[in-house]
């Protein structure tokens, strides 16, 4: 055997040593599922959501591993948080002894239960916001590249009590510039009350236009 040859086939060895097996199916399937039930829940197609949602769970079910199935729940949780569609992630709940520290206090942060709450638990972008002074995290929420990140958060701020005016005006472009219709239009109706409550008709107004042309035909 020349040298050529041997060198070639020990390159061909290396290799095969230094490859790792594809990653079992139910990982892919379950993460495009996921994705597909955060789209279609943000833009308003609650059947094709619960269809994408019920597929993701199914795959990540087959592992028998509760606190993946959790992991799961709390991506459903967050994008109702979005929308500023609050329950207390029932879903979650039922999982939550086997989820971890980082999860429950993921799904504490969600449901407005900040009172003792570590922040240093919670995924990076939410830490800041915790640590906000009520009111002023507009900085914060803008610093948050994902806008998806950005809108659960501003949900999470409402639920806890802690939003503010820019915060709103932040959270309602942020869902414009995304095509999102369903936390869209959540948020257009939280500033025509605001509107409504100072007494500024033609504010009320604008916003009710935004509002029409949103609005599913």
């Amino acid at each position: 055997m020349n040298k050529t040859a041997l060198t070639v086939l020990v390159a061909f060895a290396v290799a095969g040593c230094a490859s790792k097996p594809a990653p079992p199916a139910w990982k892919s399937n379950a993460s495009d599922a996921l994705k597909g039930y955060s789209d279609a829940w943000l833009k308003g197609n609650t059947s094709i959501a619960e269809s994408e949602f019920a597929r993701a769970r199914s795959e990540i079910a087959s592992t028998g591993r509760p606190d993946l199935v959790a992991f799961a729940e709390l991506v459903r949780c967050a994008s109702r948080v979005a929308s500023l569609e609050y329950d207390e992630c029932p879903g979650f709940a039922a999982l939550a002894s086997d989820a971890t520290a980082g999860e429950r206090a993921y799904a504490d942060y969600l449901t407005g239960r900040w009172q003792g709450l570590d922040a240093a638990l919670l995924p990076e972008q939410h830490q800041a916001v915790v640590r906000a002074v009520p009111g002023a995290a507009t900085g914060v929420l803008a610093a948050i590249q994902d806008p998806l990140s950005r809108m659960v958060a501003a949900g999470a701020l409402m639920q806890a009590g802690r939003i503010g005016p820019a915060d709103i005006v932040l959270a309602t472009e942020t869902a414009s510039g995304q095509g999102w219709r369903r936390p869209l239009l959540m948020w257009l109706g939280v500033a025509q009350k605001r509107a409504q409550a100072a007494g500024d008709a033609a504010e009320v107004s604008r916003i009710q236009r935004r509002i029409d042309v949103a609005l599913p035909r």
